[in-house]
């Protein structure tokens, strides 16, 4: 059985529909030549991965969702989420290594915590 996550976090919906928007500008250079064809696969791709990508929060678990596969981080594990410049967050594991968490922003970031049920602690 398939546990429904507490929060899905994506990207924005306007990569999907400039995805479409691609997809269809494609269409009549795809539909002029068949050597042409191989063009759809480019805002196709963009499509399943702006619709796939992101992070999914569970009460145990993030789960980091990419065009292909996904990486499964057990909150137990995480000892610090911190944003870049950029806003982005990544997540540092107590071995070292560093996971950013696709579409998860400064922004969002108290949402994340909130539907994990982690307690917020800042650096003194």
């Amino acid at each position: 059985m398939r546990r429904k996550p507490l929060l899905r976090v994506r990207k924005t919906g306007a990569l999907l529909v400039a995805a479409v928007i691609g997809f269809v500008c494609a269409l009549p250079f795809a539909g002029a030549r068949w050597e042409l064809t191989p063009i759809l696969l480019v805002p196709l791709a963009i499509f399943v991965w702006a619709w796939r990508a992101g992070t999914d929060v569970y009460a145990d678990e993030l789960r980091v969702k990419a065009l292909f596969g996904s990486t499964r981080v057990p909150w137990s594990r995480i000892t610090e989420l911190a944003p870049d410049p950029r806003g982005r967050v990544s997540a540092l594991l107590d071995n070292g290594n560093v996971i950013r968490l696709t579409a998860v922003t400064q922004g969002n970031l108290p949402r994340v915590l909130a539907a994990g049920q982690q307690e917020i602690r800042h650096p003194d």
